[in-house]
């Protein structure tokens, strides 16, 4: 902030106060661009809707999700008490879609977050070190980045056993190589800048260097890519279930629900699909979303 005065012809000062306007920050840069994305914010307010759902999805189910009757099996949609119908066991499909989006949303979030916290540790370390550490470790991330993603969750899911814990270790893993990739390519071309050159000359340390100059400028690419990597997660996840090395029933995951409800594809061939609607739609909107980052942080856009 700064002020200056002003001397009229009479020579009289007049103090006259014109602060400097403040440049906004590239947070807010990102986030004015983004706002002004419609797509992106459809897609964010699917996710909100869904994440409130999920939370309050006690309070809001119409139903326990866990009672049964076999008389009212495979009710269709619009049957009176039950909006979305029931599935092979008489429990309605509402209240069970409601509380299967807590596990279905934590199953793809949360291992993309772990492996966003992994991934990025072991990749800027990489970039910045160089050398033969990039090289030994990089050769160890390429090791697990060879093995399709499905085929790897399945294979460590398979040895570790069926359950969320194995799951969420299994997606981690499954997402470290990946993310560890980006965040040693986006530090290796922060590395070469002139800035990063400049802090090294003026004698400041390793540590100093990544805090203040490395990190902020890489967090961003690397944290829109883990983001579109949740979608990808959901669909791992749900596999996981629908192989039976998920979630373990009766607890109600869109994955574990389609596996259910597989039977029923012929009599009842809406309601078989629901669990994959949600699973679509989720995993849309969070690929819509992803891409509105992308394009926002795309200055010269």
């Amino acid at each position: 902030m700064s002020s200056f005065t002003a001397v009229s012809p009479s020579g009289a000062v007049q103090p006259a106060s014109t602060p400097l306007a403040r440049s906004p920050s590239h947070l807010a840069n990102v986030m004015a661009r983004l706002v002004r994305n419609p797509v992106a914010m459809a897609a964010a307010a699917v996710i909100a809707i869904l994440l409130l759902v999920a939370l309050l999805a006690p309070w809001l189910m119409p139903a326990d999700p866990y009672a049964t009757s076999m008389l009212n099996r495979l009710k269709p949609v619009g049957t009176e008490g039950y909006l979305l119908g029931t599935d092979e066991l008489g429990r309605d499909m509402l209240s069970r879609l409601m509380l299967g989006a807590r596990l279905s949303l934590f199953m793809g979030i949360v291992p993309v977050i772990l492996a966003f916290v992994i991934g990025s540790a072991i990749g800027i370390l990489a970039g910045y070190a160089g050398g033969w550490l990039n090289t030994v470790v990089m050769r160890c991330i390429d090791v697990l980045y060879a093995f399709p993603s499905v085929l790897l969750a399945i294979a460590l899911s398979g040895a570790l056993g069926a359950g969320i814990t194995n799951s969420l270790i299994s997606l981690t893993v499954v997402f470290v190589p990946q993310i560890a990739r980006i965040a040693e390519s986006v530090t290796t071309q922060v590395r070469r800048s002139d800035y990063v050159d400049a802090a090294r000359a003026s004698g400041a340390s390793a540590l100093t260097i990544v805090r203040r100059h490395v990190l902020g400028n890489v967090i961003g690419p690397i944290f829109v890519y883990a983001t579109s990597l949740i979608s990808v997660a959901m669909i791992l996840a749900s596999g996981l279930s629908f192989l039976g090395l998920g979630v373990k029933p009766p607890q109600p995951e869109w994955g574990l629900m389609l596996n259910t409800l597989r039977t029923a594809i012929y009599t009842q061939p809406l309601i078989a699909a629901l669990p994959g609607v949600m699973i679509f739609i989720t995993s849309v909107s969070f690929n819509m979303l992803a891409d509105g980052l992308r394009s926002a942080m795309e200055v010269k856009s």
